[in-house]
């Protein structure tokens, strides 16, 4: 099954490729390597998930704004390979959690982006992760998410 098979399977239609909000590219490849930049919880052109975790949200809003995150990013790797069949592997997703300073379930917030991804990439999806939580965040976000993936020469 490929990943486009499993995202309609799982009822979730892949977005258009979030546009960069600053002086970058979305997404970068050299050679086999697409590096994202971090992604944000957009969803149709609005930030969907603003403020601290521990504060005025919750895990569970955490985990559903890693999750749209993820599935920006999906959309930003989408665009660089061509087919989401295309990617042989996801080697790691970076993912950073706006919290308040008492806030320790950094890891189940972003779980919601490595679930997704494993259920959309199967084996391929299978990644290291880096789980970090921050007092700021860029434009108030609530997650960010960024992607290392290979991807088929």
């Amino acid at each position: 099954m490929t990943p486009e098979e499993r995202l309609a399977e799982l009822g979730i239609e892949l977005p258009e490729a979030p546009p960069a909000v600053g002086a970058y590219v979305p997404w970068a490849r050299t050679g086999n390597l697409v590096v994202t930049s971090f992604q944000l919880p957009w969803r149709a052109g609005e930030l969907a998930y603003t403020g601290k975790l521990g504060a005025a949200l919750t895990t569970d809003d955490g985990y559903a704004a890693a999750r749209l995150c993820a599935l920006n990013g999906i959309a930003q790797l989408k665009d660089a390979a061509g087919e989401l069949e295309h990617v042989r592997r996801i080697v790691r997703i970076e993912g950073h959690v706006g919290c308040a300073p008492d806030f320790t379930e950094i890891p189940a917030v972003l779980n919601g982006a490595s679930e997704l991804v494993n259920a959309v990439f199967g084996e391929r999806g299978k990644h290291t992760r880096t789980a970090l939580g921050h007092m700021v965040m860029p434009l108030d976000a609530a997650v960010m998410i960024g992607f290392w993936a290979e991807i088929e020469e």
